[in-house]
């Protein structure tokens, strides 16, 4: 008797945390017991709401709600319930696969009706997602024990780009058994702050207990193609489409990563796969930018890619992306009046109160090629405030360099070798050369000696063996290097300048010539050689 009494005040204050229930089922026990399952919204409850219905036999107008919040929250929790096709939620629910919000009316005490709509928000990209949060309040009023409010209202704030709202609403979901969805919410937000780490961290020990989620296979991929481990991150993305074909993130994923390694005809085929899904992701962001990459990178066709990335930046003059790489493809260019395009787009981005990173990259990068050392100064020192990379500091030395700071350029040198080790030869060959510049030729020599035993022939055993002939005495022994180093790269501007400078120096105005022109080809905007150029063009005239 005891026990039974205890049971039935349990009972009681169970039923009392649900909200309160239409009037056709305030008499039916078995129906509010299944309405405060389906309230607290954890996977648990929502599975046993749906296993009450199917063997009761009854209040399965029920159903529906349920089998709709399993399969937006928990889309990996199995369940096998065929709802009926009419019900008292039906309408509402039929609104919300339209991605209609139905907003509930003011006096509305059933939690189902303000919360159900959110599920609209599944359905369509609506960006007034953040409007839905009172209604959700509400619902949380009503039943502060569920954990459908705070998970939906992390869902809300992180499609509004709130990271901190979210991370706050997914930890109470999570304190409320929302379990792996509150744990996947978590993760997007570790993922949106670029906290790759603790993300995968997150993702390992959830795998873990849930080895066959898709949802989390899912995330997974997306971490690993960030930390740049491919194998993985493909291997997951293979599984994932194999069960869910129309995946269209995922599949402009595989395209991106295939793009990031050169394989630009395997790309294609995601890419016509995201485009089959819907007639207007033939105008995706995502879809015309790896389209522009294949036509530029693949198939070395500029115009093609051009013409991409012109639609993107007047569709959006903020795409920035689209905007740097459209800039370096029209820097790049051999036409003058591609240059100034490119030019004057850059100078828009360099007017902005904000620029990003690699605009000042772009900038720096830009005026290295055109030997401009004090414009490339003026934008150096920011970008190095901001982003300390290889490539950044490659670029700081040659600054340094080109302004005759030789002492600083090799401080830049040397801080890129640390970085990148001695095999990396662009790093190799900066200090090499800042050595040299600041007269400690013994160590340049062995870094020189080092790389020419360990890399095969080409340009880059070609670059060492300028180097090298750079600390030889006497034009006999600097030109044996020369020439070698112009036999395993006929195109080493700086071999053929100094071939160039040897028969200067000797008067050979033939022999001079001749390397000049071949070097002045190559580097146009080479102020020293456009100076040597304007000599003997005036000196010979035409015969030049």
């Amino acid at each position: 008797m005891i026990k039974a009494a205890v049971a039935a005040t349990l009972l009681l204050l169970t039923i009392g945390c649900a909200s309160k229930p239409k009037s056709k089922d305030s008499g039916s026990v078995s129906a509010s017991d299944i309405r405060v399952l389906i309230e607290r919204g954890t996977p648990s409850s929502l599975r046993d709401a749906l296993d009450r219905i199917r063997l009761s036999g009854t209040d399965r107008f029920l159903a529906p709600p349920a089998l709709a919040l399993i399969r937006a929250l928990y889309p990996d929790t199995a369940v096998a319930v065929e709802p009926p096709e009419n019900g008292e939620y039906s309408r509402l629910l039929r609104d919300g696969e339209r991605g209609v919000y139905v907003r509930p009316s003011s006096s509305s005490q059933d939690f189902l009706e303000l919360t159900l709509p959110f599920l609209a928000f599944f359905h369509s990209g609506k960006s007034d997602i953040k409007a839905s949060v009172a209604d959700l309040d509400r619902a949380e009023r009503l039943n502060p024990q569920s954990a459908l409010p705070p998970l939906l209202k992390g869902i809300a704030f992180e499609r509004s780009g709130d990271s901190a709202g979210a991370w706050d609403q997914y930890t109470r979901a999570l304190g409320l058994g929302a379990d792996y969805a509150a744990e996947l919410g978590l993760a997007r937000v570790q993922h949106s702050r670029e906290e790759y780490a603790a993300e995968l961290t997150r993702l390992t020990r959830l795998a873990g207990v849930y080895p066959q989620h898709v949802s989390i296979k899912r995330q997974l991929a997306l971490v690993y193609a960030e930390r740049g481990d491919i194998q993985r991150a493909e291997s997951l993305i293979m599984e994932v489409l194999s069960q869910n074909s129309r995946d269209g993130e995922l599949l402009l994923l595989r395209a991106r990563l295939l793009v990031d390694q050169g394989l630009f005809n395997q790309a294609l085929a995601p890419l016509e796969s995201f485009a089959a899904l819907d007639a207007n992701n033939a105008n995706n962001r995502h879809y015309l930018f790896f389209h522009a990459r294949i036509q530029a990178e693949g198939y070395r066709n500029r115009d093609a890619a051009l013409g991409y990335l012109r639609s993107l930046v007047r569709a959006n003059a903020n795409d920035e992306e689209a905007a740097v790489y459209m800039i370096s493809l029209l820097l790049e260019s051999n036409k003058p009046q591609e240059n100034t395009e490119g030019r004057g787009i850059l100078s828009r981005f360099l007017n902005r109160q904000t620029i990003p990173v690699r605009v000042l990259a772009l900038a720096v990068s830009d005026a290295v090629n055109r030997e401009s050392w004090r414009e490339a100064k003026s934008y150096l020192d920011r970008l190095l405030e901001r982003q300390r990379d290889a490539a950044n500091l490659l670029n700081a030395y040659r600054v340094e360099r080109g302004l005759g700071n030789n002492a600083q350029a090799l401080i830049y040198a040397r801080e890129l070798y640390n970085l990148t080790g001695n095999a990396n030869d662009d790093a190799a060959s900066a200090y090499a050369s800042a050595l040299i510049d600041t007269g400690r030729l013994s160590e340049a020599g062995r870094i020189i000696e080092q790389r020419l035993a360990a890399v095969g022939g080409g340009a880059l055993k070609s670059r060492y063996y300028y180097l090298r002939s750079r600390m030889r005495s006497g034009d006999d022994a600097v030109m044996n290097d020369l020439r070698a180093a112009l036999f395993e790269d006929p195109r080493n501007v700086n071999a053929l300048t100094a071939m160039f400078e040897i028969y200067h120096r000797r008067q050979d105005q033939r022999r001079a010539v001749y390397y000049l022109k071949q070097a002045v080809a190559l580097a146009p905007d080479s102020a020293l050689l456009r100076k040597y150029e304007a000599e003997y063009r005036a000196a010979l005239g035409s015969s030049y």
